[in-house]
């Protein structure tokens, strides 16, 4: 097939019915011959058993290129069935692939949101327990101030501090309660948001949504300025606790230094001291398993008190104390004096205080009056026995208020001042003895100033 027909028709035929004859050529007009066409019309023509078939050139490329198009497809239709076993195995590998990696991811979000629930959880537990610690010191703080604030001021020594304008101005700044040392405490304000949830929350117009870290910071703040706070308080309770035992100690070295001076038997005055109504069943104090450093203190000082109790009712049995009110003055002192009466060398058994006719007489420590009336020199004169061998002689009153056998406290008037016996002038003659022997009482008054100084 071409342009110029079939030309494979100008050989002759062979037919089966010619083998052994010779070969002769057949006319040419008995042939089937392709009759070409002009050359100006570009068309294809088949001739095949006398037919002529034409094609323009448009359907014979048309035909051609679906044949093509039929081969393409053929071999291609081939090679995926040839293939298309390894096709579908990766196939089926990616999508598992693919499946396992959403799975791993998925996964993964798992336990990120397991952990981040988890350290939520933690975070939240963790700050309870750092809040119940909070609170428990704080109840603690409480009971330690009411113990204070309930301690009697047996040596004057507590300080109480008062909250001053720079103190208010600087617990305003900080934002935090600032406590005194003693009776005040923290105001707990609960954090907001204490629940570290891990849903979301709406956030506010107003402000935007702080994260999970902020707030555990912000947490984190309260805390540490609470526990800061409770820290001061704490410091400023044991300083004041401190004073406390500090000047219960002064004072009890100091009473001990003084009955030591005087010369005086501190068994002995202890058991001349009259025994007030009180009993009930022995408890003995014992200190938990758990106390601290402020529960022992406490009980020291507790115990120092008491033996500083036991102290001041021995004390309370020397006569240190000035038998008038005001200023002391002295007109004549202790000792070896010259006789305002006879001008001669005396022994001087006691002190003269300066003071008016009708000034009050003052008993100078606890005792029992064992003479009230005239006697001698003396004049008007009152005894009081303290015990132990001390007693205490007032003379030259112009008037006795006291009897003999009456039990008298400590600065009771028992007369007033006149100019008695054997007197030049209104004054007070006051003496001091031990085991009937006349000692100098400004040994005594000086023990007294010692005392009160603390």
């Amino acid at each position: 097939m071409s342009k110029s027909s079939a030309q494979y028709s100008q050989y002759p035929q062979h037919h089966p019915h010619d083998h052994g004859r010779a070969f002769h050529r057949r006319p040419a007009a008995a042939a089937a011959v392709a009759i070409p066409l002009p050359a100006a019309d570009d068309a294809y023509t088949i001739v095949h058993a006398g037919k002529q078939v034409r094609f323009g050139p448009v359907v014979f490329w048309i035909v051609v290129g679906t044949v093509v198009l039929l081969g393409l497809w053929s071999a291609a239709t081939a090679t995926y069935f040839a293939f298309r076993d390894d096709v579908l195995t990766r196939l089926i590998a990616r999508q598992a692939e693919m499946q396992y990696a959403y799975e791993d991811r998925i996964a993964e979000l798992r336990a990120k949101v397991d952990r981040t629930t988890s350290r939520q959880l933690l975070d939240q537990e963790q700050f309870d327990q750092k809040l119940d610690q909070i609170m428990k010191r704080q109840t603690a703080l409480e009971s330690r101030a009411t113990a204070l604030g309930a301690m009697p001021d047996v040596t004057g020594s507590i300080p109480r501090a008062t909250m001053q304008r720079g103190d208010a101005s600087q617990n305003g700044t900080q934002g935090t309660p600032k406590p005194s040392p003693i009776s005040d405490t923290v105001i707990f304000v609960a954090p907001p948001d204490r629940e570290a949830r891990l849903e979301s929350r709406a956030p506010t117009v107003a402000a935007p949504p702080t994260s999970q870290f902020a707030k555990n910071q912000g947490f984190d703040n309260v805390l540490v300025r609470l526990t800061s706070s409770l820290d001061q308080v704490e410091r400023r309770q044991m300083a004041a606790l401190n004073a406390v035992e500090e000047g219960m100690d002064s004072r009890m070295r100091r009473m001990r230094g003084v009955v030591s001076d005087l010369g005086l038997n501190l068994a002995g005055l202890e058991a001349a001291v009259p025994r007030s109504a009180m009993g009930g069943p022995f408890v003995p104090v014992k200190l938990t398993a758990n106390s601290g450093p402020f529960e022992k203190q406490l009980y020291r000082i507790n115990t120092t008190r008491a033996e500083l109790d036991r102290l001041n009712r021995t004390l309370a049995l020397v006569p240190y104390r000035k038998p008038v009110v005001g200023e002391v003055e002295f007109t004549s002192g202790f000792g070896v004096r010259s006789d305002p009466f006879l001008g001669r060398p005396a022994m001087h058994t006691g002190l003269d205080f300066r003071a008016a006719t009708g000034d009050p007489v003052r008993v100078t420590a606890n005792g029992k009056v064992v003479s009230a009336g005239w006697s001698g020199g003396y004049g008007r004169m009152v005894e009081v026995d303290h015990g132990n061998g001390l007693s205490t002689r007032y003379g030259h009153l112009s008037e006795i208020n006291a009897k003999v056998g009456e039990v008298v406290k400590i600065g009771q008037v028992i007369g007033l001042v006149g100019s008695t016996g054997r007197s030049t002038g209104p004054h007070l003659h006051y003496e001091t003895r031990i085991e009937g022997e006349a000692v100098d009482p400004q040994k005594f008054l000086r023990a007294g100033v010692r005392l009160s100084a603390g």
